[in-house]
């Protein structure tokens, strides 16, 4: 059967000045960011929020003022009639028409409205927590890219420091001039990997700064967020096929009320004084395909349910995805950090055998180029932890205190 959902009264609109319908607004509103107060990721969400161009708030208002509108729709309606009178001749009447009986087709239509703006503000939740998920995507690919800089500069100083060693080695014989270019390729090689973490660094916060609408500079490091996978709130994907369910439902009780009988009272008003009359309704009385058409209908709240369980199973399997790839990326680290500190212990014997002569200077540099290429790698691997965090932040729509909506 057609499942129906509760609505409030002869006007569909609440307390608040939202349309009453399955409590996905007040759901949205109750919805706490999960961004430390006055971190820099606050400053990046609320520089990508002043300057959002608003178009998921404007839709969301055109739907509010559609849902008003319907929220009158059980009040008798008021228009001109216009007929064909005689030869030719044109009679102008004015016609008042009130819905005795209509299979709860003008409640469906304010369900149907209600529904629509709780779609609209799911649609301007996942916009607004996109878009702060984009800015903070920019930041922390740009704090990625400055870190590995920061490794990547250190290297080449220790490079060039080594390069100029085995100039002197050359200029006393001790070593050729093919040892001094295989030296200066590694100088050169890491000096372009600062260039390019460097340029990286600058175009994405260049991205951040056009998305924020100004340059975001004085904002640095990471903030830590708390562990969402067993977070109560419902992922943003769920609650929206939630509100998209609830507005097919009211759309097939429409269409189901216009099917059976529904009789209306008129009452016109022309030269020749009130004209009372009665207006029987209902497109399927004789239509062969009626009985159909009904039964079809009346499977929409099945329909229902397994869309949205789909959308529940789908949304659920992607954040525990997500967070295997966390745990992944937490494994690697463990393991990285101690490949890095047996890379570490390896370098410092080099040096003592390279002193005491038992190592060549290119035999240390190789090593030593090992370690800090190893030693920048490292470094991505929390700003990727970072992003995933994000990433579950963003899908369940924690990203953006729902009281800003």
């Amino acid at each position: 059967m057609l499942k129906t959902h509760e609505q409030a009264g002869p006007s569909s609109v609440g307390a608040l000045g939202q349309p009453a319908g399955t409590g996905l607004i007040g759901n949205l509103q109750g919805r706490r960011s999960v961004l430390p107060k006055g971190g820099a990721y606050a400053k990046v969400s609320d520089a990508v929020i002043s300057a959002s161009a608003g178009a998921a708030e404007a839709e969301l208002r055109v739907a509010r003022l559609k849902a008003n509108a319907q929220s009158k729709n059980w009040m008798p309606s008021i228009g001109p009639s216009v007929n064909l009178s005689s030869l030719g001749g044109l009679a102008a009447s004015l016609l008042l028409e009130q819905a005795l009986f209509d299979n709860g087709r003008r409640k469906a239509e304010r369900a149907f409205a209600s529904a629509d703006v709780e779609v609209a503000a799911v649609s301007l939740s996942t916009a607004m927590n996109q878009r702060v998920f984009e800015g903070l995507s920019y930041y922390v690919n740009a704090q990625r890219a400055r870190a590995q800089a920061v490794v990547a500069q250190a290297a080449a100083g220790r490079l060039q420091e080594f390069n100029g060693i085995m100039g002197k080695r050359v200029a006393g014989g001790l070593s050729d001039g093919s040892e001094q270019q295989v030296l200066n390729q590694r100088v050169a090689e890491m000096q372009a990997t600062v260039a390019v973490d460097l340029q990286t660094e600058a175009s994405q916060m260049a991205q951040l700064a056009a998305l924020a609408g100004q340059p975001l500079g004085g904002i640095s490091g990471l903030d830590a967020l708390p562990d969402l996978g067993q977070s109560t709130a419902e992922p943003l994907a769920v609650v929206k096929a939630r509100g998209e369910g609830a507005r097919a439902i009211a759309q097939a009780q429409m269409q189901l009320a216009g099917l059976k009988f529904g009789l209306s009272a008129t009452a016109g008003l022309d030269d020749g004084g009130v004209n009372p009359g009665v207006k029987l309704n209902g497109a399927g009385l004789f239509n062969p395909g009626a009985k159909d058409n009904i039964a079809a209908l009346q499977q929409t709240g099945d329909v229902v349910d397994r869309q949205t369980a789909e959308a529940a199973e789908t949304a659920n399997r992607r954040i525990v995805a997500l967070q295997q790839q966390k745990a992944n990326l937490a494994s690697r680290q463990a393991q990285g950090n101690e490949v890095l500190r047996q890379t570490a212990a390896n370098l410092n014997l080099f040096t003592q055998q390279y002193k005491v002569g038992r190592r060549t200077l290119l035999e240390l540099v190789g090593q030593y180029d090992a370690y800090a290429r190893l030693q920048r790698d490292q470094a991505s691997l929390g700003y990727d932890m970072a992003l995933i965090d994000l990433e579950i932040a963003r899908d369940r729509g924690l990203l953006v205190d729902g009281a800003r909506m």
